[in-house]
């Protein structure tokens, strides 16, 4: 006698075999499709890593130190692609001076390089800064590189500014620009003279030519010949000693209330005497 008894014993027997086969089926077709929805969703995985790829080469950013990146921009301008050079970073930059003060020398010294392009006064028109609403439009469309002018680089400039008067309605708004200046990464570049005495003169002088015309009945705010300003030279300007002094503390007040009222800013303080004996000093 088997130890084993082969006859069944009590409990869920097995299904009928044309049921068996039944479900063996279903399970089959339910691992098929599970497999091709895999095949499937890792195809469309490497296609989309496949398409940016090529992106991520182009716009592989260079490395730059963490206490920079807020200072470093890529701009999309609306009104022209900058091709091969959207990913060039661009840093921004405003000069706020005083005229003559030097600052159309010192911005024609930075328009020398060939990437960077400083703007002009593009405030010295009264609609641009009527309010601090078209101030910021104003900002807004310089630093998306839409701003078209002379001094205008290829796409691929990497400074790109302009130069505020401090009477063009720079602080005027001072609170609303100093934090629009912040938050847009830009740097700010002060260039006053020393010799406010002689920033008086030249205001001066510069008046009176707009009327007399020295120069073959032109006026010019800036000489581009040592002829010319030999000329312009020849006019000495009578000033008031009554109220000579209160004017030069009036004016250097004035600058010193402009570098207080932005000393959070990331700035850099230059004066036009020192670059004049010694450029280094931009170093």
């Amino acid at each position: 006698m088997h130890p084993y008894p082969l006859k069944g014993s009590k409990g869920a027997s097995l299904p009928p075999r044309p049921t068996l086969v039944f479900l063996i089926a279903l399970f089959g077709l339910y691992v098929c499709y599970l497999s091709f929805n895999q095949i499937r969703m890792e195809s469309k995985h490497g296609e989309e890593n496949g398409a940016q790829e090529p992106n991520e080469h182009v716009c592989a950013n260079p490395y730059v130190p963490s206490e920079e990146l807020p200072y470093v921009h890529f701009p999309q301008p609306k009104g022209y692609s900058r091709a091969e050079c959207s990913c060039n970073p661009v840093r921004f930059f405003v000069i706020v001076s005083m005229q003559r003060s030097g600052s159309g020398w010192f911005e024609t010294l930075l328009n020398s390089h060939p990437n960077i392009s400083s703007n002009g006064e593009i405030f010295n028109r009264v609609d641009r800064r009527q309010n601090i609403s078209s101030i910021v439009q104003t900002l807004d469309k310089l630093y998306d590189l839409d701003w078209l002018t002379s001094a205008a680089k290829n796409e691929c400039t990497a400074a790109f500014g302009f130069k505020w008067m401090l009477n063009q309605g720079f602080m005027d708004h001072h609170d609303d620009i100093l934090s629009y200046l912040n938050k847009k990464g830009v740097s700010v570049i002060f260039l006053f003279r020393r010799n406010t005495l002689r920033r008086l003169i030249s205001v001066l002088a510069n008046n009176y030519d707009r009327d007399a015309k020295q120069l073959n009945g032109t006026h010019k705010s800036h000489v581009h010949s040592e002829e010319e300003a030999e000329i312009l030279a020849k006019f000495k300007p009578e000033l008031d000693v009554s109220t000579l002094v209160s004017n030069i503390r009036d004016v250097e007040k004035y600058m010193g209330d402009c570098l207080d009222s932005f000393n959070t800013t990331r700035r850099m303080i230059l004066y036009y005497e020192d670059i004049i004996r010694n450029r280094n000093v931009l170093e």
